[in-house]
């Protein structure tokens, strides 16, 4: 008893400590709420830094967030183009600073914010950037500036657009580690780096088309904000004419090179700002804080844009992955609501799990009975990010999308060979002929290989079948841009993969539009809250980060080899899936 009565005491003090703690931590947040709190000086520049990661949207509710410092880790999309938009007309803002040494954000997304950006122009306020050096992706964006300075041992990295794929065909041979794999279409290229030691010829040509896509629009967008020539940016490109500050100044890709005290000075200078008095800057961030994030509307009607964003997952989802059960609630949710006229899919996925993906698919077909329904692309919305996609009224893509990869895979480690060579060997008993189905210390056999065969045979018709119904396409138009092709938002434009090239609120519009209102507000689903247990346990002082030390014993190369064998090994099921281990440059 005496034991029973100290353990029930013990387990009682670890409960009382655990609500203690989390009260301490309550009050400090709430402290550090109130201390943070933004406020917008008068006669202010914008201050647009985007090296933190930026997703669609990121509803997540996080108690511990604010006093570990994670809050503002991860920008939404949709809250930055807002903050963009509120700019326009707010009177304390003067103009805007573009001051980030990378975008980490997708093509689509980078295009998303110079759109806006290209908006707030309109206003008459000045954009002005500054870098240390400008990467790619950042001189995009800032080309959008009225001036751009950089640093006067910087440069700028312009030189087009490359893609670097991995392929494992000789290290399986050397090391005994097979990935068996299954597929249907020429293109289907995810699975290529295990099948071959070079890239085919058909997987070399739609990367090309890509990539030429792709490059067009950001040499057009670059050539007119600085006034150049398209040529002009390609012989740029070629031979690398911004690399230094004297190349850059000369084939005008920047305004000046200065050191960044002489940029704040500018900036004083714009304002009308002594040079001994402080600059009124505020951050993207503390101006979201602010409440310039949102819309303030006073309409009653709503349009729901459901955010489907991350890999596609058998499973719950949340907000780094695509799961059918948070879409499909979300989706009923808004059918329910009815104050929610219309719903708008907000695709930002390279696809994954077939089964979750039809899952979501019939979710959506008895969605769109019910209320209209609209298809915003981000990033990716590639295979089964298109599968989900494909039956909506309308679809909206960026010119930089990658989607279309309508094809699937079965992909299956075997070990049989490096068990061979160390010496282990695998015996089974079974009942039936297809008890234990698979092994993995076995050469695949001949039935298992039909079986699974069949299973990606029959889904890619499905897959046919559900795009052709979708799209109002036979099944022979649709087989011929199939075969695990990816396109570009424009090229997919021209395929009828999709109906019209524009951004979320083209998409949100568009379904107001067909729900027949005027006056609406936008309201997000899924949110994502986190327990006081989940908050804690994602905290930095919680983590051992064994990426790094992974990558440190083994190389950066080696980790990301290691990466790409670990990502595939963990598939299953049948995948509607992008080339993923595509890394564009």
């Amino acid at each position: 008893m005496k034991f029973l009565r100290n353990l029930l005491a013990t387990i009682l003090g670890i409960f009382i400590a655990i609500f203690l703690l989390f009260m301490v931590f309550a009050v400090i947040g709430a402290a550090f709420s109130k201390k943070d709190k933004a406020i917008v000086k008068s006669n202010s520049v914008l201050e647009l830094n985007f090296e933190n990661k930026i997703m669609d949207d990121y509803s997540v509710t996080n108690p511990l967030s604010e006093m570990f410092g994670e809050k503002g880790k991860v920008m939404s999309l949709h809250k930055i183009l807002t903050a963009i938009e509120n700019a326009k007309t707010d009177d304390n803002i003067k103009g805007i600073s573009i001051k980030t040494l990378g975008v980490n954000a997708g093509m689509a997304q980078t295009q998303a914010i110079r759109g806006k950006l290209l908006e707030f122009k309109e206003s008459g306020k000045f954009i002005t950037a500054y870098a240390e050096f400008y990467g790619q992706k950042n001189y995009y964006l800032s080309s959008v500036a009225d001036s751009i300075y950089v640093n006067p041992v910087g440069g700028v990295d312009l030189k087009g657009l490359g893609a670097e794929l991995l392929f494992f065909k000789d290290f399986e041979d050397k090391y005994g580690v097979k990935m068996e794999v299954i597929r249907h279409g020429k293109y289907k290229s995810a699975v290529e780096p295990f099948l071959a030691n070079k890239i085919s010829d058909a997987n070399r040509e739609q990367m090309t088309e890509l990539l030429q896509s792709i490059w067009g629009e950001y040499k057009t967008d670059i050539a007119a904000s600085r006034n150049l020539t398209v040529a002009e940016i390609d012989k740029i490109a070629d031979s690398l004419l911004g690399r230094n500050v004297d190349l850059a100044l000369e084939n005008k890709l920047i305004n000046k090179s200065i050191y960044l005290d002489e940029y704040d000075n500018l900036l004083k200078t714009e304002l009308g700002v002594d040079n001994d008095k402080k600059l009124n800057i505020v951050s993207l961030s503390k101006y979201i804080q602010s409440g310039k994030g949102r819309v303030k509307s006073t309409a009653k009607d709503k349009i729901a844009v459901v955010y489907a964003q991350g890999e596609i997952k058998f499973g719950e989802g949340d907000e780094t992955y695509i799961g059918q059960e948070k879409i499909i609630k979300a989706l009923r949710k808004a059918v329910k609501d009815k104050k929610v006229k219309a719903i708008v899919l907000r695709v930002n996925s390279p696809g994954g799990s077939g089964l979750a993906s039809d899952m979501i698919w019939r979710e959506l077909e008895l969605t769109k009975k019910e209320k209209p329904l609209v298809v915003s692309m981000g990033n990716y919305a590639a295979s089964g990010g298109y599968y989900i996609a494909c039956n909506s009224d309308r679809i909206f893509a960026e010119p930089t999308t990658i989607t279309g990869s309508i094809g699937v895979f079965g992909i299956i480690p075997n070990f049989s060979k490096m068990a061979d060579r160390i010496g282990i060997n695998a015996e089974q008993i079974t009942t039936n002929k297809q008890s234990l189905g698979y092994s993995a210390f076995e050469p695949m056999s001949d039935q298992f290989y039909k079986v699974a065969k069949e299973g990606v045979e029959d889904f890619y018709e499905t897959f046919l079948d559900r795009v052709s119904k979708g799209r109002k396409m036979t099944r022979d138009e649709v087989n011929e841009i199939a075969q695990g092709r990816v396109w570009s938002g424009k090229q997919a434009l021209e395929k009828g993969l999709v109906d019209e090239l524009g951004n979320l609120d083209d998409a949100v519009a568009h379904a107001a539009e067909l729900a027949n209102i005027s006056e609406y507000k936008v309201k997000n689903y899924p949110r994502y809250e986190k327990s006081f247990e989940d908050a804690f346990s994602k905290m930095p002082f919680m983590k051992v980060n064994t990426e790094s030390i992974i990558s440190k014993e083994i190389g950066a190369e080696n980790y990301r080899i290691y990466k790409n064998m670990k990502a595939f090994s963990e598939l299953k099921g049948v995948q509607a899936r992008m080339p993923f281990m595509m890394e564009i440059k």
